[in-house]
């Protein structure tokens, strides 16, 4: 925890699994989306401000079923809105 980043929570969305965007399951690469909402009170977004960080770890071994085997939803399917950002109707 880094106090000096901000008072907002940025764990909204999902995580990454093992597997997503592998090659041998249909996938080709994936992004990292970053949803913030801010605490109560308002909160501005600055061009280049440090707002979080991703930390990738190895694994010990491969999976015995990767996410793309599961018939899952998000495999594959490039950058795209929530659906929290759809028109209404």
């Amino acid at each position: 925890f880094d106090p000096l980043v901000g008072e907002f929570r940025v764990h909204y969305a999902g995580f990454f699994d093992p597997g997503n965007s592998d090659a041998e399951v249909g996938g080709s690469g994936a992004r990292a989306v970053l949803e913030v909402r801010s605490r109560e009170v308002p909160f501005i977004l600055e061009h280049g401000q440090i707002v979080g960080r991703l930390i990738y770890e190895r694994m010990s071994e491969r999976p015995t079923v990767l996410y793309g085997e599961l018939g899952s939803n998000y495999q594959g399917q490039g950058l795209k809105l929530s659906k929290h950002f759809k028109p209404a109707g």
